[in-house]
């Protein structure tokens, strides 16, 4: 790592930037391919770009500066590239590597540092919304629930966390500003799998969810099919 000179200024990494970057897309598909290998849903760019628009959409409405918006980008596009390595502390490993990715682009080291903390808190098991852009990660990668992710319809009737996500028609986080709540909003085909199942395989991920939304000053709702359930 290098500092800056007198007079230079820091560089500024954009989202679009971070996605072209060849290293970060060979992570990513290498990492969803490990995971693939172990029977986990799917966990490559689809999911990457769909929680990184999510998180810097959560800050943006409600109404943290534009930078923390971006900066919740980059570490919700990067926070699963640990899975590359193994699945076992992969918050902490994706980091690790996503630090060594963004010095070599030219981040400072006051935002690398934001990434890291966030993506490094990220996982339901062992992370906590200790930064808004962690919170707003934890919101937006809870969320993605959705049928795109099976890999195969053919597991449905054995993997419940497969059924559940295959299920899923609809899953969209709703943020209210002015009376401070953050919505999940599922839309699920209860002919595929019961709402139970849903509460079965993501009860964690909805209380670390729930911790995130107040480290947000705001309140955690779930609506299933319309009716509110949280």
């Amino acid at each position: 790592m290098s500092s800056l000179k007198a007079g230079e200024q820091p560089v500024t990494i954009s989202i679009q930037e971070v996605m072209k970057n060849p290293k970060v897309q060979i992570y990513i598909q290498k990492a969803d391919q490990t995971l693939e290998a172990m029977g986990y849903t799917e966990h490559g760019m689809r999911h990457a770009r769909w929680v990184s628009k999510t998180a810097g959409r959560i800050l943006r409405e409600l109404g943290y500066p534009e930078r923390q918006a971006q900066l919740a980008e980059i570490a919700a596009f990067l926070h699963d590239i640990g899975n590359v390595v193994s699945r076992t502390n992969h918050a902490q490993i994706g980091a690790i590597l996503a630090q060594n990715l963004l010095y070599e682009m030219g981040m400072p080291p006051e935002e690398v540092a934001e990434v890291m903390t966030a993506i490094g808190n990220h996982h339901e098991e062992d992370g906590l919304p200790v930064t808004p852009i962690a919170a707003a990660l934890i919101l937006a990668d809870k969320a993605d629930v959705h049928r795109t992710r099976v890999r195969s319809t053919g597991t449905i009737r054995e993997d419940i966390h497969d059924r559940v996500n295959y299920s899923a028609k609809r899953s969209y986080v709703r943020v209210d500003p002015v009376e401070r709540v953050v919505t999940y909003e599922l839309e699920i085909d209860t002919q595929i799998a019961p709402v139970f199942e849903y509460f079965e395989i993501f009860l964690e991920r909805m209380l670390v969810a729930s911790k995130a939304a107040k480290a947000l000053g705001c309140k955690f709702s779930l609506t299933i099919n319309g009716v509110k359930m949280l």
